[in-house]
C-alpha cells in the first residue's frame, strides 16, 4: 500500500536530550522527543537517535531540534469518524 493510500496525522515535536547507550548494554543512543498536543503521561517517547538524510548519509538529532512525529495507518485498520450534526 503506498503512502498516499494511508490515514495519517502529523504533529509537531521538540528533542530534548540524548540519552548516550551504556558502553556495554548494546543499546542504541536514544533521542527523547516531546510531542505536542499528546497527554501528559504520554507527551514524551524515546526512538532510536539514526536517521537517514536525503543522500542517505546516517544523520543523527540534536537536543533543541524541532521534529514533526508522524502517524501512519492503513485504512483497512480505521474507521470513519462520524459527521458532525449542525444545531
Amino acid at each position: 500500500m503506498s503512502r498516499e493510500e494511508k490515514a495519517s496525522t502529523s504533529l509537531p515535536g521538540k528533542v530534548e536530550k540524548i540519552i548516550k547507550a551504556h558502553p556495554h548494554s548494546g543499546e542504541k543512543e536514544k533521542a527523547q522527543i516531546e510531542v505536542e498536543g499528546a497527554d501528559h503521561l504520554y507527551k514524551e517517547i524515546r526512538v532510536p537517535n539514526r536517521l537517514k538524510d536525503a543522500a542517505g548519509n546516517t544523520v543523527k538529532l540534536k537536543p533543541g531540534a524541532e521534529v514533526e512525529v508522524r502517524i501512519e495507518a492503513d485504512s483497512v485498520v480505521t474507521t470513519p469518524e462520524p459527521a458532525e450534526q449542525a444545531s
